[in-house]
């Protein structure tokens, strides 16, 4: 298990928060990274292939247990959230709420036969919520790394912290996600997962420093909410599940591309066009990772650039996951694209980052070119909009603290 150590700073501010509201200092200190998509854009719902990273952005946590049944959590700048561990089944009003994520991570740990008791913890992020780095997976895997850490000896391995996190979100906070989010915030550094076995996701970590080959990897917040998308979501999973359901499969996976093209005039007329768009936004995405993940391994970052436009190209016209539909006055995903294409100048790459339709962007830019494009878009889209970002090689753990 990698070993990460908290700072002084970060120790006595974690302190302060856990005192001022809990009255007594905290025994234990957990942290999530972010993720960010690197290839893979909405194939892990399909049980395809991705290409993601755990990010030097994080969710932490004080923690101590309590004696009580009662889970206590303060997030700077949110409500308390209680969860009371006498009651582990979904409840119909905490649908989208903080309480739901912490009881069905809970509830999965009890039902593989491990413990769970009260604790009090206080978090504090830099994975800003709606950010397209996935604060919600951070999240459910900082409440799985505490979980497992405290009660169960670290029984779980990442990868089921990780499913754990899924299983909270989809039947507990009721959104239907995939489990690539979980997974490389759980597993932490770069890694490539191939989800067709859905019980069993090949996990294969890969060594590769973006910064060797010139380039700053880049995540452009639009400034736009996944507030209300809910539906937009919805819709390309929804989709994607009538062609399946055609050919009376699960997912895509299980079709053959082959039979999928052949099909295409029935399927026009039985799912509609976008829908038939979308799978074949797919196909072309699922075969496109392990092109990604052979360029890196190759050294080939020019072919790796390459396929990442490609990958953005895709997202856009098939998958249209950049414009909500119907929106007119609100296009934020579609003008920090432009933007990236003005300031690139040919350059680099850029896509469509994540779920799509808000949060953010993603752009590989040449070293040179950092400073100029960070100017243009946060002159654009307000100061801080352009991140840049730094791999990191640790994924839900405890922090240690320095003697």
């Amino acid at each position: 298990m990698s070993i990460m150590y908290i700072t002084k700073e970060e120790k006595q501010r974690l302190d302060q928060g856990f005192a001022n509201q809990y009255g007594q200092m905290p025994t234990h200190y957990y942290s999530a990274p972010g993720r960010t998509e690197i290839g893979g854009n909405h194939t892990d719902h399909q049980r395809g292939r991705v290409l993601a990273a755990a990010v030097n952005l994080d969710t932490r946590a004080a923690v101590r247990v309590n004696g009580t049944d009662v889970i206590r959590i303060l997030s700077q700048g949110y409500p308390m959230c209680e969860v009371d561990l006498k009651e582990l089944t979904p409840i119909a009003g905490e649908i989208n709420t903080t309480p739901a994520l912490v009881r069905g991570v809970a509830a999965k740990f009890v039902e593989m036969g491990g413990l769970v008791m009260g604790f009090d913890a206080y978090c504090e992020s830099t994975v800003l919520p709606g950010s397209g780095l996935s604060s919600s997976a951070a999240f459910e895997v900082l409440m799985g790394a505490i979980m497992n850490g405290l009660f169960n000896g670290n029984q779980a391995t990442p990868l089921k912290v990780a499913q754990i996190g899924q299983y909270a979100e989809n039947v507990f906070f009721g959104k239907p996600c995939g489990l690539m989010d979980q997974t490389a915030s759980s597993v932490g550094n770069l890694v490539t997962i191939d989800f067709f076995d859905k019980e069993n996701p090949v996990v294969t970590p890969l060594d590769f420093d973006f910064g060797s080959c010139g380039h700053a990897l880049c995540i452009i917040d639009t400034r736009a909410s996944h507030a209300d998308l809910t539906d937009e979501y919805s819709a390309i999973t929804n989709e994607i599940r009538s062609i399946s359901a055609y050919f009376g499969k699960e997912v895509l996976t299980q079709i053959a591309p082959a039979d999928f093209y052949a099909a295409i005039p029935a399927l026009r007329q039985e799912c509609g066009d976008r829908a038939v768009l979308r799978a074949h936004h797919f196909y072309q995405e699922n075969e496109r990772v392990p092109k990604q993940v052979a360029a890196l391994r190759e050294g080939d970052f020019d072919r790796f650039l390459q396929l990442i436009k490609e990958s953005g190209y895709s997202s856009y016209m098939y998958l249209q996951n950049v414009i909500p539909a119907g929106r007119k006055e609100h296009q934020e995903v579609a003008i920090a694209l432009s933007l990236c294409e003005l300031y690139l100048a040919g350059r680099g790459a850029y896509r469509v980052h994540g779920g799509g339709f808000a949060g953010t962007v993603q752009a590989f830019v040449p070293m040179d070119l950092l400073e100029s494009f960070r100017a243009g878009i946060d002159g654009a889209l307000g100061a801080g909009a352009c991140h840049v970002l730094s791999i990191r090689p640790e994924g839900g753990v405890e922090m240690r603290v320095q003697d």
